[in-house]
C-alpha cells in the first residue's frame, strides 16, 4: 500500500515555492502581520500640494483597509525630502499617521548629504524618519518585496 502522505507533502512544498516564487509571501513588514496590502508612496516633488496629496493618500489607504491591514511606507528624495524636515508643516499630520496606524517614512541619504553640502550644516529631520541609504533603492527594494509602488 502506498502512503498519501508524501503526496500531500510535495503538493503543499510546491504551492509554497508557487506563493514564495510570486512574492505573495515575501511582502511584509514583521510589524504589520496581519497586513492584506503593501504599499510604498513616493514622495520626490518639492510642492507642497503633492507633499499633502502623499499623506492624503496614506491616511486614505488606513482609512480604507484599516490600520492592521495596510502597511505603507513612504519615501522621500530628492526635493521632496522637504516633507520630512523637522520643520514642515505636516508634522503633526506624519505624528498621527505613526502613531495610529504605523506608517513608516525614509528619507534619502544621498539627498539629505546635497542638502547638507548646500546649506553648510545637516539640516534636523522630523524625528519619525528614518535614513535610507538611496531613496529609489529602497523603493525597488519594497517593490522586489511584493509592495505597490504609488506616486501620488
Amino acid at each position: 500500500m502506498i502512503s498519501k502522505q508524501p503526496w500531500h507533502l510535495r503538493l503543499w512544498a510546491a504551492l509554497l515555492l508557487g506563493l514564495l516564487s510570486t512574492g505573495a509571501l515575501a511582502a511584509g513588514n514583521p510589524d504589520k502581520p496581519f497586513a492584506e496590502k503593501h504599499v510604498v508612496l513616493q514622495i520626490s516633488d518639492p510642492d507642497p500640494f503633492k507633499q499633502t496629496l502623499v499623506l492624503n493618500v496614506a491616511g486614505n489607504l488606513v482609512k480604507h483597509y484599516g490600520p492592521d491591514k495596510v502597511d505603507v511606507e513612504i519615501v522621500a528624495f530628492g526635493p521632496g525630502l522637504r516633507l520630512l524636515l523637522d520643520d514642515n508643516v505636516n508634522a503633526g499630520r506624519i505624528d498621527n499617521l505613526v502613531e495610529s496606524a504605523q506608517v513608516r517614512f525614509s528619507a534619502c541619504e544621498n539627498t539629505l548629504a546635497k542638502y547638507t553640502q548646500n546649506l553648510g550644516h545637516e539640516p534636523a529631520l522630523n524625528a519619525h524618519a528614518t535614513h535610507v541609504s538611496a531613496g529609489v533603492v529602497r523603493i525597488l527594494d519594497l517593490i522586489d518585496q511584493g509592495y505597490t509602488l504609488i506616486k501620488p
